[in-house]
């Protein structure tokens, strides 16, 4: 947890001694879970430091000081949603998971570290993309590890107002932002920056900035399954 205060200085972020407190509450319960549910194959603290919370944190210096509605795509066990909240308490999140178990964990984590205004639903993006209450309701829509980013746009941008910002978190490949062009122009994105990360043990990796120009056509997302299918 030393290397977590360490870095995240660096990130510009300073993590108080109750916020390191959460944080160590939140590894040692992902590792109690994990042994019995599927939730990560990164474990260890060092990895799970740097792999999960130091790479959540990366999103908070992106984040504009009047985001209000965060949504946090195919969260998992919580990242980046979970770690974002820790440092940004003022964010309203909802962390939106397909998998039971995984929202079980959520559900337990966020009563465990008594964190509010955040929620976890159990979903596909494809479906709660066409929900009022939760299309283009939001400033924020960050994924990790979700999917191609011509996919991963459809998921996203139906939930973003227009103005909103979508954060995915890559490893950087122009070739793929490339291949992302006529998603971005079909569901009204723009790549609004791209930025690389630079802390140990995370080169390689960067934030890909797309800003909602527009809004995105009723039709989309397309029924599940069908955007990793036939991207656009």
């Amino acid at each position: 947890m030393k290397e977590l205060q360490v870095e995240a200085h660096t990130l510009g972020i300073s993590l108080t001694k109750a916020q390191i407190k959460v944080f160590e509450t939140y590894y040692n319960d992902l590792e109690a879970w994990n042994k019995n549910v599927n939730l990560t194959n990164i474990t260890g603290e060092e990895n799970v430091v740097i792999k999960h919370f130091l790479d959540s944190l990366t999103v908070a210096i992106v984040l504009a000081a009047n985001t209000h509605m965060l949504l946090d795509i195919g969260s998992g066990a919580g990242f980046p949603g979970i770690p974002v909240k820790i440092v940004r308490p003022e964010i309203k999140i909802t962390l939106l998971e397909a998998v039971a178990k995984k929202v079980s964990f959520l559900e337990y984590c966020i009563a465990k570290l008594k964190l509010h205004d955040i929620q976890a639903v159990h979903g596909r993006a494809e479906d709660f993309g066409h929900d009022p209450k939760y299309r283009e309701q939001y400033d924020v829509v960050t994924a990790r590890a979700v999917a191609h980013l011509s996919i991963l746009i459809e998921y996203a941008l139906p939930f973003l107002r227009v103005g909103g910002l979508c954060i995915a978190q890559k490893m950087n490949n122009p070739e793929e932002i490339t291949e992302a062009k006529d998603a971005l122009e079909i569901l009204g994105g723009k790549i609004k920056k791209i930025v690389p990360i630079t802390i140990s043990g995370l080169q390689g990796r960067c934030l890909v900035l797309i800003e909602k120009m527009r809004a995105t056509d009723e039709k989309y997302p397309r029924r599940p399954g069908l955007p990793s299918k036939r991207p656009l």
